[in-house]
């Protein structure tokens, strides 16, 4: 049995895109707010072992796959954007720059948990005012991290990614089934 710690239809789509279906999605509601002077990485990777935590104990027979995406300019986290303020100052942020998406990645099942970072480095090209009002109006970026879904509208402004593009959406497909085998 498998349970997708997740409410994102993204990593829904992800897994069926390789064959896996959970039998249940149940997603973990964990505090997500940074620590003081916590790296972006430390905190992709704490995310998803917290949201492990918060929902093996609910299904002790199961492997749960639990999962987080951090969008990072240097040591700066950006947020999952819930205003269109929020939205245009993550784009604005990143136009023109290169910046790191961390997936943060933990399954367990019966005590026994793996863990993975996946790194993508992506960099935008210099984004005029009327793209990034263009964008904000289209809706895309709502609870998005860093603003953007690179599978939508945001792919016109991608000028470069290195790594693994899943992981941009959500969740890097072959790190996750790798570390699915592991536990067989």
């Amino acid at each position: 049995m498998l349970v997708l710690a997740s409410a994102s239809p993204r990593r829904l789509a992800l897994l069926r895109q390789i064959g896996l279906e959970p039998d249940a999605i149940d997603p973990a509601n964990a505090d997500e707010t940074p620590r003081p002077r916590e790296t972006p990485r430390a905190y992709a990777l704490r995310m998803a072992q917290a949201k492990l935590a918060a929902v093996m104990p609910r299904h002790p027979q199961a492997t749960v796959l639990a999962a987080d995406s951090v969008v990072a300019v240097g040591r700066r986290i950006l947020p999952k954007a819930e205003s269109e303020a929020e939205a245009r100052d993550c784009l604005a942020l990143l136009s023109g720059r290169r910046h790191k998406v961390l997936g943060g990645i933990a399954i367990g099942r019966a005590g026994k948990v793996r863990t993975r970072l996946v790194e993508t480095a992506v960099r935008f090209k210099r984004l005029e005012k009327s793209e990034i009002e263009a964008y904000v109006q289209s809706g895309e970026w709502q609870g998005k991290a860093g603003g953007y879904a690179i599978q939508g509208r945001a792919a016109s402004f991608v000028a470069f990614v290195s790594g693994s593009y899943s992981n941009v959406v959500g969740l890097p497909l072959f790190e996750t089934a790798a570390l699915l085998k592991a536990l067989r």
